[in-house]
């Protein structure tokens, strides 16, 4: 059995819509390359309650974004059909910015002994910068895909990929990571 996961992350309709041109492609080719190989995929997504109450005013990221959004009422939080969850897939909610952040990944990931994470989503210097340093710090071995990865920022997405998830873990692409899935 693989020991490598996919987290597709922030993969939701509002994100997916602010993505580059060209950016959802790699996420699909990377979900199949994971499905084909049998590597578990895990959907994380961004999700607060209602009213947001669990989004302080000082947090920066999360205190000034409008009621309403990514709340399961919005339809917009939705993960988008294409890179839709398949029966048996995980689908985690998060309510910040990492994808270990108010959720059980860290107990989903043990349980199923999964020590590789590979990850892709949207955005580069958001929820990639965190998860990988935090799953780093947990001593996974971690491989980003880096056209799998954006952000409203390339030159931000270009020095992330190049001067810092580098030092972390693995950089490739979703082309070279589909050679050998599982690895």
């Amino acid at each position: 059995m693989s020991r490598t996961a996919l987290l597709l992350m922030d993969l939701q309709l509002r994100t997916v819509a602010h993505a580059p041109e060209g950016y959802l492609p790699h996420a699909v080719q990377a979900l199949g390359a994971a499905r084909a190989a049998g590597v578990p995929v895990i959907h994380v997504v961004l999700r607060l309650r209602d009213g947001h109450t669990d989004a302080h005013p000082r947090n920066k990221t999360f205190g000034a974004l409008p009621s309403g959004l990514f709340t399961p009422g919005d339809p917009d939080a939705a993960i988008h059909p294409d890179v839709a969850p398949a029966e048996g897939e995980l689908v985690v909610h998060k309510n910040r910015v990492s994808a270990f952040a108010g959720n059980d990944l860290r107990q989903l990931l043990a349980v199923q002994d999964l020590t590789h994470l590979v990850l892709a989503g949207i955005a580069t210097g958001g929820v990639v910068l965190s998860t990988a340093l935090q799953a780093a710090d947990l001593d996974h071995r971690v491989t980003v895909l880096s056209d799998a990865c954006a952000d409203p920022d390339p030159e931000l997405h270009e020095t992330l990929l190049r001067s810092v998830l580098a030092r972390r873990g693995e950089v490739t692409t979703v082309g070279a990571w589909a050679q050998r899935p599982d690895a």
